[in-house]
């Protein structure tokens, strides 16, 4: 063989030789052996330390993940950085709406200033630098839960308000609670007086809570709402956070003595007044038992026909439209309310209602100095009426907020914790 083809076939030799090489680096499967230990320089290794070098150690973090479902309304909506700090985030709505949100004061976090709108989907987008200055963004987008897979509990008494010793705490849910026992745990009742507090489920949709007794006077009742992604049916959670706290006021209890036609009016034990009333007509007796006023109206419309009291047309049997007075003490219509259409002869000593109690007023509820305005001025909600010898059942406890009418046993046995 000449010098001349021995030199091309090294030639060609090394050209094949020297592409394996160059595959195998790119692969990264490359030996430093093979490649005369000069394989670093190539390696993705240190394409990727450099790439990092390049890099911010910031990081941040935006809850609810991305492409969430379902997300709390409350809470969930936030922006955390470490190894840096936040410099920028925005939140929109899908159409572009901007929501208002703070940055913290050391720059580690971003909240919402408000709570969020159900079945509304979020944009964030967040950027934070490290200590080099070095800038780093994420994004992310969520959609929070629907008012067809959440709940909230409408509850009395509301927030700030002064009470009267009989007010429970009333919940009334929107959607039908098949875990009660969850929804319970997420509810507490606590009050200054240290009494023991007991919740009761009358159906799927109403829990009331009370102590054993009455409240307190001058006692704090607090209701902590803590229901916020709790489970209450099936794909259906809570939405609420919320702390509401109420006062009792003074004791006032009045008993109402459908036989002799007195009401007995007491505060903290002590009778303080004594008026003539009328209670339900022997064809249409009062209900007896323990009843909470649950509102006042200094006047209104009470029409027959709303409580089953018509006559053969179909009209109302009555339809008073400025009733003066007026406080309610069932859901079903029982109030007690004045009168000033009846003879002031009636009062104290005949019965002749269509099932509430009456107290001699004037028209128009202006005259301070009628039995009826007394009452009202002096009652607020939550006091209790107990109305006795009426010849009538019991009113039943989940009829206006009644459930005094149980025993603590009774009470106790509608819990579900």
């Amino acid at each position: 063989m000449t010098d001349g083809k021995r030199r091309r076939r090294l030639a060609a030799a090394s050209a094949l030789l020297g592409g394996v090489l160059v595959l195998s680096a790119c692969s990264g499967g490359g030996d430093d052996s093979a490649s005369g230990g000069d394989g670093k320089d190539t390696s993705q290794a240190q394409v990727d330390e450099a790439a990092a070098k390049k890099s911010s150690e910031a990081q941040i973090k935006i809850t609810p993940k991305d492409g969430s479902n379902s997300a709390s309304i409350n809470n969930s909506a936030a922006v955390t950085v470490s190894k840096g700090t936040l410099t920028e985030v925005k939140m929109t709505t899908s159409d572009g709406t901007a929501v208002e949100g703070e940055i913290s004061a050391d720059k580690k976090s971003w909240k919402p200033s408000a709570q969020l709108e159900r079945a509304t989907t979020y944009k964030v987008t967040a950027t934070a630098e490290d200590s080099e200055g070095l800038a780093a963004h994420e994004n992310a987008s969520f959609t929070t839960v629907s008012q067809a897979n959440s709940f909230i509990g409408n509850f009395t008494p509301d927030n700030g308000t002064t009470v009267g010793v009989g007010m429970p705490v009333s919940i009334n849910f929107d959607k039908a609670i098949t875990d009660k026992a969850a929804v319970q745990k997420g509810i507490t009742v606590s009050t200054t007086s240290g009494q023991e507090v007991v919740c009761h489920w009358f159906n799927a949709n109403r829990m009331d809570c009370r102590p054993d007794d009455y409240w307190k006077e001058n006692s704090t009742v607090t209701l902590k709402l803590a229901l916020d992604g709790v489970e209450g049916a099936e794909g259906v959670f809570g939405v609420q956070q919320k702390t509401v706290t109420f006062k009792i006021g003074r004791n006032q209890v009045s008993y109402v003595d459908a036989e002799t036609k007195q009401m007995k009016v007491t505060q903290n034990g002590k009778t303080v007044r004594t008026i003539p009333i009328s209670a339900g007509a022997p064809e249409n007796k009062t209900y007896e038992g323990r009843m909470v006023i649950s509102e006042k109206f200094k006047e209104t419309r009470m029409n027959g026909a709303t409580v089953g009291f018509t006559d053969d047309d179909g009209k109302g049997e009555y339809d008073i439209k400025d009733v003066p007075h007026a406080m309610r003490l069932s859901t079903s219509g029982t109030f007690i309310h004045g009168n000033y259409w009846g003879a002031k002869s009636i009062f104290g000593s005949v019965n002749t209602s269509h099932g509430c109690v009456g107290l001699a007023d004037a028209k128009g509820a202006g005259d301070p100095n009628t039995p009826g305005s007394w009452f009202y001025d002096n009652s607020i909600v939550g006091d209790v009426v107990v109305v006795q010898n009426t010849g009538d059942k019991t009113i039943a406890p989940d009829n206006g907020l009644n459930g005094w009418n149980m025993s603590w046993e009774q009470w106790k046995a509608g819990s579900a914790v």
